[in-house]
């Protein structure tokens, strides 16, 4: 798909680069504040799973940007500088990560932790939703050392089947739960928001990044029936705003013409560049021509089938002959 068709696919996409985002997904960070104040009060922020860094410039703007404002960004992935957002590259299922967050904050708890990871999906359902659950609760997790008392708590969640499970294990820690689907979110996908307000960790809660959140010794599930918790959803954005499912044309309003905008910041050493690099000097696969395909023979069985009395084995006729594989 050529540059232009692709900026032509996506508004979003193309806003992004106008506006100097890094990645379209600044506006799901936009648009969930603009519902629910994310950043009101807020003067210690972290971003998990930061790279490219788009949450990480909303965060810079919003919070970086005030005297006593500090954020602190975390990826496995090396990302481009920003101002006002001091890097971590670690490993969030990590104690060490959780206390070097907490040195840069001179000690002190964050008032909000985001966090917009999710693993490279497989098409299989069952099993993408599977390990974003896994991600969101890691993310949680380092939450639970950073979080102050009543702070607040963002993270991408897969609206699947056991979605539930995930509600009820994020209600034993936060007074509210909801699940927030902002407007520049592809109607088609099943990715949404769970935003986790007022934290309250239960009475004797000891953070143990060691022991997974979501196992058989929490209650999580005590209601059932009528009464059990439902999770709000909430759509935010204004629903007069682009449509992020359409496709728009480059014609411009002001009847200017279209110019190609590159990406504000290309990845820096993504896990994809080898195999980028071995498919342009096509080393990455090789097709088998006809001719070129190994020549096999036909299996013969080592002895003969046992056909019961009464029977007949019925079988299409296979010459032993060479078999010609196809292109």
């Amino acid at each position: 798909m050529g540059r232009t068709s692709k900026d032509k696919r996506d508004v979003y996409y193309r806003l992004a680069k106008e506006n100097g985002w890094r990645a379209r997904s600044a506006f799901k960070l936009l648009q969930l504040d603009e519902e629910f104040n994310l950043f009101q009060g807020v003067k210690r922020a972290v971003d998990l799973c930061a790279a490219p860094g788009s949450w990480s410039q909303v965060l810079s703007q919003k919070v970086g940007g005030q005297s006593s404002g500090r954020v602190v960004a975390v990826d496995l992935q090396a990302m481009a500088p920003l101002p006002g957002v001091i890097q971590i590259q670690g490993d969030i299922t990590q104690l060490s990560t959780a206390k070097e967050i907490i040195q840069h904050f001179e000690g002190c708890p964050a008032d909000l932790v985001v966090c917009d990871g999710a693993p490279d999906v497989t098409g299989l359902h069952d099993v993408d939703e599977y390990m974003q659950a896994q991600l969101l609760l890691a993310a949680l997790n380092i939450a639970t050392h950073v979080l102050k008392l009543g702070g607040c708590f963002v993270a991408k969640i897969f609206r699947g089947r056991d979605v539930t499970l995930l509600y009820s294990q994020l209600r034993i820690f936060f007074s509210s739960v909801l699940c927030a689907k902002p407007k520049s979110s592809r109607n088609s996908s099943i990715e949404a928001f769970a935003v986790c307000q007022g934290y309250d960790p239960p009475e004797g809660f000891i953070p143990d990044l060691t022991r997974p959140l979501l196992n058989h010794s929490y209650d999580f599930n005590q209601l059932h029936g009528p009464a059990r918790f439902i999770v709000p959803f909430v759509a935010c954005g204004d629903l007069s705003a682009y449509d992020s499912d359409r496709s728009y044309p480059l014609d411009l309003e002001d009847g200017s013409e279209y110019k190609y905008t590159p990406p504000t910041q290309p990845p820096i050493a993504p896990p994809y560049q080898e195999a980028c690099r071995l498919k342009k000097n096509g080393q990455l696969a090789k097709e088998l021509l006809p001719k070129e395909c190994p020549i096999n023979k036909v299996d013969k069985l080592p002895q003969p089938l046992t056909v019961p009395q009464g029977h007949t084995l019925l079988s299409p006729k296979v010459e032993d002959d060479e078999i010609n594989c196809s292109p």
